[in-house]
């Protein structure tokens, strides 16, 4: 049973329940996601299961995508309406005012982590710290908001879907936006519809059903690990190399000419499959194709950063 399970996490539950739940029900013996959301918030959740778990470096690094409220005229130590109100304000602004504070968020940006957050600082989440009433000061992180499209205006609520990299964090945009605005703002509401190719209509609910029926749907629904990362150049290996390649073997330029792409470059990463289409192992390339006529054939061409067990699905 290795694969992905798309979960659509409800809201007041950690990501890591939502894992240790699915994990229970499907007896897995490993299980991790690809990116936390907050117990406040909603949609989908990626979980990997046993083989698949190594896998989710590479899948949360995806883009995300999210449908979000924000309240303006109120601002909290979290930045969502579950924290401690820390200021108000009854300054109006106009629909306008807000597109604009919107749009001028849209590109790359600084953004400082939230005091309550899981980012680390010496071993333990910030959060960790805050709750013992130690805000730790975070560096700004560069992230990119690809979209924001306004949905809705209800003053003070704005309802906005925002495109973003990995690591945005939609609790300090709103309260970023709030303060250009001047009036403050926070998050009331959240729900992620996209975390890479995962979209919310391929999402599982774990409400309502017996476990038994909830194993079997998930089952049901697992995606392969054939199907996993489709972005990648795939790369098909005789049964002989893909046992090398699992036992630790590096491609060498001699090696890959019978089996390479000829755009690749240095940098990008590929996936070896077997002859029965079973993912084998992930590597990135070394050196260009372009290159190899120029190479010695001993020389290593790509380097081998993960390894899949004779995974059969």
């Amino acid at each position: 049973m290795d694969g992905v399970v798309v979960i659509d996490k409800p809201a007041g539950k950690t990501s890591h329940d939502v894992v240790s739940s699915v994990k229970k029900l499907l007896g897995a013996k490993k299980a991790g996601h690809t990116g936390t959301l907050d117990p406040m918030a909603t949609g989908v959740l990626p979980v990997c299961l046993n083989e698949a778990t190594k896998l989710v470096q590479f899948l949360s690094a995806d883009s995300k995508e999210y449908l979000a409220t924000m309240l303006l005229g109120v601002k909290t130590d979290t930045l969502d309406t579950e924290g401690e109100i820390i200021g108000r304000s009854d300054k109006i602004v106009s629909d306008d005012a807000i597109k604009a504070a919107l749009a001028e968020m849209v590109g790359k940006i600084k953004q400082v982590p939230p005091a309550y957050s899981a980012v680390k600082h010496c071993g333990k989440p910030l959060y960790y710290w805050a709750r013992k009433g130690i805000i730790i000061e975070s560096e700004p992180r560069e992230v990119e908001l690809k979209h924001i499209i306004v949905e809705d205006i209800s003053y003070p609520r704005v309802t906005f879907r925002v495109a973003c990299s990995k690591g945005t964090y939609i609790r300090t945009l709103c309260s970023d936006v709030g303060d250009l605005l001047g009036c403050g703002a926070c998050l009331c509401s959240l729900r992620r519809l996209r975390s890479g190719f995962f979209s919310e209509d391929v999402a599982v609910s774990l409400a309502n059903g017996s476990p038994l029926e909830k194993k079997n749907e998930l089952q049901a629904r697992m995606l392969p690990m054939t199907k996993l990362l489709p972005l990648l150049a795939s790369i098909e290996v005789e049964d002989g190399l893909a046992g090398k390649l699992r036992d630790g073997f590096q491609p060498s330029v001699e090696t890959m000419k019978a089996h390479v792409l000829p755009f690749l470059e240095r940098g990008d990463m590929v996936k070896f499959i077997n002859s029965s289409g079973y993912l084998v192992a992930i590597a990135e390339m070394l050196t260009p194709v372009s290159s190899f006529s120029e190479i010695n054939e001993k020389c290593q061409a790509a380097r081998i950063v993960r390894v899949f067990n004779n995974v059969q699905n």
